[in-house]
């Protein structure tokens, strides 16, 4: 009996090792795309930024309407500095969105004409099997 345990626990432990090494190997699929999508905004490219974000994001927010909301809110705070990750956070359930695969990042970023900022980004595992942005959110830092 205790030879039964003790295999049960191994065999626990070993799959809650491949599961930490699965999310942590997806957290940083996911945080290449982030870092890839933002240099994208970080340039300007809006729309482009637009094309490389999840079905999900291109299904609720047009491409002209996503132009406009960075254009009023990202380029007046002007250049992005430097980016320091505040943390990432494997989810599969969260709000108002489709069950899935995610990974929120955080970031503060030091912003040229508006101070330092917190950049919350979350790609998703998209249809295609790649890690692309469903959401952008930037907020004054604390």
């Amino acid at each position: 009996m205790k030879r039964m345990l003790s295999i049960a626990v191994l065999v626990l432990l070993a799959c809650s090792a491949v599961f930490a090494q699965d999310h942590a190997a997806k957290q940083e699929a996911a945080k290449k795309a982030a870092q890839s999508w933002l240099a994208l905004v970080d340039r300007g490219n809006y729309g482009p930024s637009w094309q490389e974000a999840s079905s999900f994001f291109q299904s609720k927010v047009s491409k002209a309407d996503w132009e406009k909301a960075l254009k009023q809110v990202r380029a007046p705070l002007g250049a992005a500095g430097g980016r320091t990750l505040l943390g990432a956070q494997y989810q599969t359930d969260l709000p108002n969105v489709p069950k899935g695969e995610y990974v929120i990042i955080q970031y503060r970023t030091e912003m040229a004409g508006g101070g330092p900022v917190v950049e919350t980004v979350t790609p998703m595992l998209d249809k295609d099997g790649k890690w692309h942005v469903s959401g952008y959110y930037v907020k004054p830092a604390q």
